[in-house]
Protein backbone atom coordinates (compact mmCIF):
# COMPACT_ATOMS: atom_id res chain seq x y z
CA UNK A 1 0.00 0.00 0.00
CA UNK A 2 1.53 3.27 -1.00
CA UNK A 3 0.66 6.60 0.81
CA UNK A 4 2.43 9.12 -1.10
CA UNK A 5 1.52 10.90 -3.59
CA UNK A 6 1.86 10.31 -7.63
CA UNK A 7 3.78 12.89 -9.75
CA UNK A 8 0.74 13.98 -11.32
CA UNK A 9 -0.65 14.19 -7.99
CA UNK A 10 2.30 16.35 -6.64
CA UNK A 11 1.98 18.54 -9.38
CA UNK A 12 -1.46 19.43 -8.97
CA UNK A 13 -1.44 20.34 -5.79
CA UNK A 14 1.80 22.21 -6.28
CA UNK A 15 0.25 24.19 -9.53
CA UNK A 16 -2.63 24.97 -7.17
CA UNK A 17 -0.80 26.48 -4.51
CA UNK A 18 1.57 28.87 -7.45
CA UNK A 19 -2.38 30.50 -8.25
CA UNK A 20 -2.88 30.90 -4.83
CA UNK A 21 0.08 32.85 -3.76
CA UNK A 22 -1.59 35.61 -5.69
CA UNK A 23 -4.40 35.71 -3.24
CA UNK A 24 -2.76 35.92 -0.43
CA UNK A 25 -4.67 36.86 3.10
CA UNK A 26 -4.50 40.35 2.70
CA UNK A 27 -6.80 39.60 -0.62
CA UNK A 28 -9.14 37.18 1.71
CA UNK A 29 -9.30 39.56 4.66
CA UNK A 30 -10.33 42.51 1.94
CA UNK A 31 -12.99 40.11 0.55
CA UNK A 32 -14.24 39.48 3.57
CA UNK A 33 -14.72 42.58 4.65
CA UNK A 34 -16.40 44.08 1.46
CA UNK A 35 -17.96 41.27 0.15
CA UNK A 36 -18.39 40.44 -3.89
CA UNK A 37 -17.99 37.59 -5.48
CA UNK A 38 -13.57 36.44 -6.13
CA UNK A 39 -13.84 36.83 -10.19
CA UNK A 40 -10.18 37.10 -10.35
CA UNK A 41 -9.75 34.00 -8.42
CA UNK A 42 -12.32 31.96 -10.37
CA UNK A 43 -11.04 33.37 -13.86
CA UNK A 44 -7.17 31.94 -12.46
CA UNK A 45 -8.41 28.77 -11.66
CA UNK A 46 -10.34 28.64 -15.11
CA UNK A 47 -7.83 30.06 -17.29
CA UNK A 48 -5.25 27.36 -15.77
CA UNK A 49 -7.75 24.66 -16.62
CA UNK A 50 -8.90 23.60 -13.11
CA UNK A 51 -12.26 23.92 -13.18
CA UNK A 52 -12.79 21.13 -15.03
CA UNK A 53 -10.45 18.72 -13.22
CA UNK A 54 -13.45 16.17 -13.18
CA UNK A 55 -15.37 16.68 -16.59
CA UNK A 56 -14.33 14.29 -19.02
CA UNK A 57 -11.20 15.04 -21.95
CA UNK A 58 -13.81 14.80 -24.56
CA UNK A 59 -16.05 17.23 -23.01
CA UNK A 60 -13.31 19.96 -22.11
CA UNK A 61 -12.36 18.65 -18.79
CA UNK A 62 -8.99 17.06 -17.61
CA UNK A 63 -10.41 13.57 -16.54
CA UNK A 64 -9.14 13.34 -13.57
CA UNK A 65 -11.04 11.70 -10.28
CA UNK A 66 -12.38 12.54 -6.67
CA UNK A 67 -9.22 12.13 -5.37
CA UNK A 68 -7.32 14.64 -7.51
CA UNK A 69 -10.21 17.06 -6.50
CA UNK A 70 -9.95 16.60 -3.50
CA UNK A 71 -5.81 17.36 -4.06
CA UNK A 72 -7.28 20.40 -5.28
CA UNK A 73 -9.67 21.69 -2.98
CA UNK A 74 -7.49 20.83 0.04
CA UNK A 75 -4.73 23.23 -1.73
CA UNK A 76 -7.00 26.17 -2.17
CA UNK A 77 -8.60 26.25 1.17
CA UNK A 78 -5.30 25.16 2.86
CA UNK A 79 -3.53 28.65 0.98
CA UNK A 80 -5.84 30.80 2.91
CA UNK A 81 -8.39 31.16 0.51
CA UNK A 82 -10.37 29.11 2.83
CA UNK A 83 -14.07 28.42 2.10
CA UNK A 84 -14.05 31.59 0.82
CA UNK A 85 -11.82 30.48 -2.37
CA UNK A 86 -13.35 26.33 -1.98
CA UNK A 87 -17.12 27.42 -2.47
CA UNK A 88 -16.15 29.99 -5.14
CA UNK A 89 -15.29 26.83 -7.44
CA UNK A 90 -16.41 24.08 -5.86
CA UNK A 91 -19.54 23.20 -8.00
CA UNK A 92 -17.28 23.39 -10.77
CA UNK A 93 -14.85 20.77 -9.56
CA UNK A 94 -17.57 17.96 -9.46
CA UNK A 95 -21.16 19.98 -9.26
CA UNK A 96 -22.03 18.62 -12.95
CA UNK A 97 -21.24 14.59 -12.35
CA UNK A 98 -25.06 14.14 -12.85
CA UNK A 99 -24.92 15.25 -16.14
CA UNK A 100 -21.56 13.12 -16.66
CA UNK A 101 -23.05 10.00 -15.67
CA UNK A 102 -27.11 10.43 -16.63
CA UNK A 103 -26.97 13.07 -19.56
CA UNK A 104 -27.46 12.36 -22.75
CA UNK A 105 -24.77 13.15 -24.96
CA UNK A 106 -26.72 16.09 -26.33
CA UNK A 107 -26.57 17.30 -22.75
CA UNK A 108 -23.50 16.48 -22.31
CA UNK A 109 -22.26 18.48 -25.23
CA UNK A 110 -23.95 21.55 -24.59
CA UNK A 111 -23.75 21.55 -20.55
CA UNK A 112 -20.12 20.57 -19.74
CA UNK A 113 -17.51 22.59 -21.90
CA UNK A 114 -18.87 25.69 -21.04
CA UNK A 115 -18.40 24.28 -17.62
CA UNK A 116 -15.20 23.38 -17.59
CA UNK A 117 -14.42 26.67 -19.20
CA UNK A 118 -15.38 28.44 -16.60
CA UNK A 119 -17.68 30.49 -19.03
CA UNK A 120 -20.83 29.87 -16.86
CA UNK A 121 -21.19 30.09 -12.98
CA UNK A 122 -24.03 27.42 -11.41
CA UNK A 123 -25.84 26.98 -8.54
CA UNK A 124 -27.00 23.74 -7.28
CA UNK A 125 -30.76 24.10 -4.97
CA UNK A 126 -31.97 21.15 -3.40
CA UNK A 127 -32.53 22.34 0.10
CA UNK A 128 -35.93 23.59 1.24
CA UNK A 129 -37.29 25.64 4.32
CA UNK A 130 -39.06 23.31 6.05
CA UNK A 131 -37.74 20.11 4.90
CA UNK A 132 -34.21 20.45 6.11
CA UNK A 133 -31.75 16.86 5.46
CA UNK A 134 -35.44 15.16 4.87
CA UNK A 135 -34.99 15.49 1.12
CA UNK A 136 -37.49 13.37 0.35
CA UNK A 137 -39.96 15.57 1.57
CA UNK A 138 -39.15 18.29 -1.05
CA UNK A 139 -42.36 20.34 -2.00
CA UNK A 140 -40.97 22.76 -4.79
CA UNK A 141 -43.46 21.50 -7.78
CA UNK A 142 -42.44 21.62 -11.47
CA UNK A 143 -45.68 20.59 -13.52
CA UNK A 144 -45.20 19.45 -17.13
CA UNK A 145 -47.15 21.34 -19.29
CA UNK A 146 -46.32 20.02 -22.73
CA UNK A 147 -43.01 20.91 -23.63
CA UNK A 148 -42.16 22.48 -20.43
CA UNK A 149 -42.25 22.08 -16.73
CA UNK A 150 -43.58 25.13 -14.67
CA UNK A 151 -42.18 25.53 -11.66
CA UNK A 152 -42.89 27.02 -8.15
CA UNK A 153 -41.89 26.79 -4.63
CA UNK A 154 -39.72 27.79 -2.66
CA UNK A 155 -35.59 26.63 -2.30
CA UNK A 156 -33.06 28.29 0.56
CA UNK A 157 -29.35 28.22 1.56
CA UNK A 158 -27.86 28.24 -2.18
CA UNK A 159 -24.84 29.19 -2.97
CA UNK A 160 -23.86 31.71 -5.88
CA UNK A 161 -27.03 32.48 -6.95
CA UNK A 162 -26.41 35.93 -6.94
CA UNK A 163 -23.74 35.26 -10.07
CA UNK A 164 -24.99 32.14 -10.93
CA UNK A 165 -26.06 31.73 -15.17
CA UNK A 166 -27.00 28.12 -14.33
CA UNK A 167 -29.34 26.31 -11.45
CA UNK A 168 -29.12 22.79 -11.22
CA UNK A 169 -32.33 21.59 -9.52
CA UNK A 170 -34.16 18.77 -7.64
CA UNK A 171 -37.73 19.26 -7.84
CA UNK A 172 -41.04 17.10 -7.17
CA UNK A 173 -42.55 16.42 -10.44
CA UNK A 174 -45.11 14.06 -9.19
CA UNK A 175 -46.51 14.76 -5.63
CA UNK A 176 -46.10 12.90 -2.37
CA UNK A 177 -49.19 11.87 -2.08
CA UNK A 178 -49.32 9.67 -5.67
CA UNK A 179 -45.83 7.70 -5.43
CA UNK A 180 -45.18 4.11 -3.64
CA UNK A 181 -41.75 5.64 -2.21
CA UNK A 182 -40.85 9.43 -1.28
CA UNK A 183 -37.53 9.16 -2.68
CA UNK A 184 -39.87 8.28 -6.20
CA UNK A 185 -41.43 11.62 -8.35
CA UNK A 186 -38.51 13.95 -7.61
CA UNK A 187 -36.76 15.20 -11.06
CA UNK A 188 -33.31 16.90 -12.30
CA UNK A 189 -32.27 19.43 -14.07
CA UNK A 190 -29.93 22.11 -15.29
CA UNK A 191 -31.28 24.81 -16.98
CA UNK A 192 -30.61 29.03 -17.17
CA UNK A 193 -31.30 30.86 -14.10
CA UNK A 194 -34.22 33.28 -15.44
CA UNK A 195 -34.36 36.16 -12.89
CA UNK A 196 -37.51 37.32 -14.32
CA UNK A 197 -39.02 34.08 -12.45
CA UNK A 198 -36.51 33.70 -9.70
CA UNK A 199 -36.52 35.92 -6.82
CA UNK A 200 -33.77 35.90 -5.28
CA UNK A 201 -32.62 37.20 -1.15
CA UNK A 202 -29.36 37.05 0.01
CA UNK A 203 -28.70 35.90 3.76
CA UNK A 204 -26.18 37.93 5.74
CA UNK A 205 -24.40 34.74 7.97
CA UNK A 206 -21.26 34.54 10.02
CA UNK A 207 -18.78 33.97 7.39
CA UNK A 208 -17.47 33.51 3.91
CA UNK A 209 -18.89 36.78 2.35
CA UNK A 210 -17.59 36.72 -0.83
CA UNK A 211 -19.98 33.61 -1.59
CA UNK A 212 -23.47 34.57 -1.19
CA UNK A 213 -26.09 32.28 -0.02
CA UNK A 214 -29.49 32.65 -0.33
CA UNK A 215 -33.14 32.32 -0.51
CA UNK A 216 -35.16 31.87 -4.01
CA UNK A 217 -38.92 32.12 -4.63
CA UNK A 218 -40.07 30.80 -7.87
CA UNK A 219 -43.18 31.84 -9.58
CA UNK A 220 -43.87 30.22 -13.03
CA UNK A 221 -40.32 29.31 -13.70
CA UNK A 222 -40.28 27.16 -17.12
CA UNK A 223 -38.02 24.57 -17.54
CA UNK A 224 -37.75 22.85 -21.34
CA UNK A 225 -38.20 19.15 -21.27
CA UNK A 226 -34.58 19.00 -23.12
CA UNK A 227 -33.00 20.23 -19.66
CA UNK A 228 -34.50 17.41 -17.31
CA UNK A 229 -31.58 15.44 -16.63
CA UNK A 230 -32.26 11.47 -17.34
CA UNK A 231 -35.68 9.93 -16.46
CA UNK A 232 -38.79 11.61 -14.33
CA UNK A 233 -38.77 10.81 -11.22
CA UNK A 234 -35.36 9.62 -10.54
CA UNK A 235 -33.65 13.05 -9.63
CA UNK A 236 -33.02 11.47 -6.43
CA UNK A 237 -31.29 8.93 -6.90
CA UNK A 238 -29.06 11.21 -9.38
CA UNK A 239 -28.44 13.08 -6.79
CA UNK A 240 -27.30 10.25 -4.31
CA UNK A 241 -24.84 9.75 -6.78
CA UNK A 242 -22.83 12.80 -6.33
CA UNK A 243 -22.91 12.85 -2.55
CA UNK A 244 -20.31 10.70 -1.45
CA UNK A 245 -18.27 12.79 -3.73
CA UNK A 246 -19.77 15.76 -1.93
CA UNK A 247 -18.80 14.71 1.34
CA UNK A 248 -15.30 13.87 0.06
CA UNK A 249 -14.52 17.03 -1.26
CA UNK A 250 -16.04 19.15 1.99
CA UNK A 251 -13.51 16.92 4.23
CA UNK A 252 -10.52 18.28 2.11
CA UNK A 253 -11.57 21.64 2.28
CA UNK A 254 -12.06 21.30 6.31
CA UNK A 255 -8.74 19.60 6.48
CA UNK A 256 -7.17 22.29 4.13
CA UNK A 257 -8.70 25.20 6.43
CA UNK A 258 -8.03 23.10 9.38
CA UNK A 259 -3.65 23.28 8.36
CA UNK A 260 -3.97 26.72 7.53
CA UNK A 261 -4.84 27.30 10.77
CA UNK A 262 -2.67 25.16 12.72
CA UNK A 263 0.52 26.59 10.50
CA UNK A 264 -0.64 30.42 11.80
CA UNK A 265 -1.21 29.16 15.30
CA UNK A 266 2.12 27.24 14.70
CA UNK A 267 4.27 30.26 13.50
CA UNK A 268 2.78 32.87 16.12
CA UNK A 269 3.87 30.53 18.56
CA UNK A 270 7.22 30.39 18.01
CA UNK A 271 7.56 34.31 17.58
CA UNK A 272 5.38 35.59 20.57
CA UNK A 273 7.31 35.64 23.83
CA UNK A 274 5.80 36.20 26.95
CA UNK A 275 7.52 36.11 30.28
CA UNK A 276 10.86 36.15 28.58
CA UNK A 277 10.14 33.20 26.50
CA UNK A 278 8.50 31.43 23.31
CA UNK A 279 4.74 30.87 24.33
CA UNK A 280 5.20 27.67 22.64
CA UNK A 281 7.85 26.50 24.92
CA UNK A 282 4.43 25.88 27.15
CA UNK A 283 3.04 22.52 26.93
CA UNK A 284 -0.23 23.80 27.61
CA UNK A 285 0.28 26.08 24.26
CA UNK A 286 2.16 22.72 22.49
CA UNK A 287 -0.14 19.58 23.24
CA UNK A 288 -3.41 21.18 22.05
CA UNK A 289 -1.84 22.43 18.73
CA UNK A 290 -0.03 18.52 18.52
CA UNK A 291 -3.03 16.78 18.85
CA UNK A 292 -4.81 19.18 16.28
CA UNK A 293 -1.82 18.02 13.93
CA UNK A 294 -2.23 13.83 14.52
CA UNK A 295 -6.63 14.36 14.63
CA UNK A 296 -6.10 16.37 10.52
CA UNK A 297 -4.09 14.15 9.56
CA UNK A 298 -6.15 11.06 10.75
CA UNK A 299 -9.17 13.10 9.11
CA UNK A 300 -7.06 13.50 5.89
CA UNK A 301 -5.55 9.43 5.85
CA UNK A 302 -9.65 8.92 5.88
CA UNK A 303 -10.30 11.15 2.97
CA UNK A 304 -7.72 10.11 0.67
CA UNK A 305 -9.34 5.92 1.56
CA UNK A 306 -12.60 7.66 0.55
CA UNK A 307 -11.62 8.97 -2.60
CA UNK A 308 -9.15 5.75 -3.53
CA UNK A 309 -12.37 4.01 -2.72
CA UNK A 310 -14.84 5.98 -5.25
CA UNK A 311 -12.03 6.35 -8.17
CA UNK A 312 -11.79 2.71 -7.58
CA UNK A 313 -16.06 2.06 -7.93
CA UNK A 314 -15.60 0.57 -4.75
CA UNK A 315 -18.46 1.37 -1.89
CA UNK A 316 -17.14 4.35 -0.01
CA UNK A 317 -20.40 5.41 1.77
CA UNK A 318 -18.81 4.63 4.99
CA UNK A 319 -15.62 5.83 4.42
CA UNK A 320 -17.63 9.07 2.85
CA UNK A 321 -19.50 10.09 5.71
CA UNK A 322 -16.64 8.98 8.13
CA UNK A 323 -14.18 11.75 6.56
CA UNK A 324 -16.12 14.48 6.36
CA UNK A 325 -17.27 13.77 10.12
CA UNK A 326 -13.32 13.92 11.36
CA UNK A 327 -12.34 16.57 9.18
CA UNK A 328 -14.96 18.65 10.27
CA UNK A 329 -14.40 17.91 13.86
CA UNK A 330 -10.75 18.35 12.97
CA UNK A 331 -10.76 21.59 10.97
CA UNK A 332 -13.35 22.91 13.73
CA UNK A 333 -10.72 22.16 16.90
CA UNK A 334 -7.61 23.19 14.52
CA UNK A 335 -9.24 26.97 14.12
CA UNK A 336 -10.59 27.34 17.68
CA UNK A 337 -7.28 26.46 19.04
CA UNK A 338 -5.44 28.94 16.50
CA UNK A 339 -7.32 31.79 17.74
CA UNK A 340 -6.65 30.62 21.24
CA UNK A 341 -2.95 30.39 20.49
CA UNK A 342 -3.24 34.05 20.06
CA UNK A 343 -5.25 35.09 22.36
CA UNK A 344 -6.74 38.69 22.52
CA UNK A 345 -5.03 39.07 19.30
CA UNK A 346 -6.49 36.05 17.66
CA UNK A 347 -10.15 38.31 18.18
CA UNK A 348 -8.55 40.70 15.88
CA UNK A 349 -8.80 40.83 11.82
CA UNK A 350 -5.80 41.39 10.75
CA UNK A 351 -4.10 37.96 12.52
CA UNK A 352 -6.82 36.27 10.17
CA UNK A 353 -7.60 33.23 11.96
CA UNK A 354 -10.62 34.19 13.17
CA UNK A 355 -11.72 34.20 9.77
CA UNK A 356 -11.01 30.88 9.83
CA UNK A 357 -13.17 29.48 12.98
CA UNK A 358 -16.48 31.59 11.11
CA UNK A 359 -15.75 29.79 7.74
CA UNK A 360 -14.63 26.31 9.02
CA UNK A 361 -18.68 26.37 10.50
CA UNK A 362 -19.76 25.18 6.97
CA UNK A 363 -17.89 22.53 6.19
CA UNK A 364 -18.96 21.42 10.45
CA UNK A 365 -22.52 22.07 9.70
CA UNK A 366 -23.09 21.17 6.02
CA UNK A 367 -23.74 18.93 3.57
CA UNK A 368 -24.85 16.91 6.19
CA UNK A 369 -24.81 17.46 10.11
CA UNK A 370 -22.58 15.42 12.72
CA UNK A 371 -25.41 13.89 14.31
CA UNK A 372 -26.69 12.40 11.13
CA UNK A 373 -23.41 11.10 9.94
CA UNK A 374 -23.29 9.04 13.09
CA UNK A 375 -26.88 7.81 12.80
CA UNK A 376 -25.40 6.96 9.43
CA UNK A 377 -22.41 4.75 10.57
CA UNK A 378 -24.40 3.17 13.83
CA UNK A 379 -27.02 2.10 11.26
CA UNK A 380 -25.46 1.06 7.86
CA UNK A 381 -21.95 0.21 9.45
CA UNK A 382 -22.31 -0.97 12.91
CA UNK A 383 -26.22 -2.47 12.01
CA UNK A 384 -27.72 -1.10 15.14
CA UNK A 385 -31.90 0.22 14.71
CA UNK A 386 -32.77 3.58 13.27
CA UNK A 387 -32.90 5.89 15.82
CA UNK A 388 -34.96 8.78 14.48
Amino acid sequence: MDFSLTSEQESIRDSIERICRDFDDAYWLKKDREGGFPFDFFDAMAANGWLGICIPEAYGGSGLGVTEAAIMAQAIAESGAGMSGASAVHINIFGLNPVVVFGNESQKQRMLPPMAAGKVKACFAVTEPNTGLNTTQLKLRAARKGDRYVVDGQKVWISTAQVADKILLLARTTPLEEVRRPTEGLSLFYTDFDRSRIRVHEIEKMGRKVVDSNELFFEGFEIPVEDRIGEEGKGFEYILHGMNPERILIAAEAIGLGRCALAKATAYAKERVVFNRPIGQNQAIQHPLAKNWMALEAARLMMMSAAWQYDKGLPCGAAANAAKYLAGEAGFDACQQAVMTHGGFGYAKEYHVERYLREVMIPRIAPVSPQLVLCFIAERVLGLPKSY
